[in-house]
């Protein structure tokens, strides 16, 4: 399982998610909402949360993507039951967030960067504007 914002996919996400495709059968991506995205960034995506949920699910290497939980954010990994959970070279996760999760008998993995001087979403953004 994998999460993130994903507004505008580029190579770096594509490497991401084959790496994390490594480690399993089934690649579930979770989109963050655009309201997690605001409350965390401080600012919205550009792209909507089902705009950005469409174009994961034409990647082929994704076997299912869904929205995150609007409010707990620990709900969709309840339901979904991954054996792993892989996170970015540059996503924070709590201490108190890791000790549930891993709790549950989730192992935590921690994939590498893909030319983050090129490919991050912030550079996306900023390109867009």
């Amino acid at each position: 399982m994998v999460f993130g914002t994903f507004d505008g996919l580029h190579k770096g996400h594509l490497s991401f998610f084959r790496q994390a495709k490594k480690y399993g059968n089934n690649l579930i991506a979770v989109i963050a909402r655009s309201s997690t995205v605001k409350a965390q960034k401080g600012r919205l995506p550009l792209f909507s949360e089902k705009m950005r949920l469409e174009a994961l699910k034409h990647v082929k290497i994704i076997s299912r993507a869904r929205l995150g939980h609007r409010i707990d954010h620990c709900r969709v990994i309840w339901q979904e039951k991954p054996d792993i959970i892989c996170l970015g070279y540059d996503q924070k996760i709590s201490p108190r967030l890791e000790k549930q999760i891993r709790k549950l008998g989730v192992n935590i993995v921690r994939l590498k960067s893909y030319k983050p001087e090129i490919y991050k979403s912030s550079l996306f953004r900023k390109s867009q504007k």
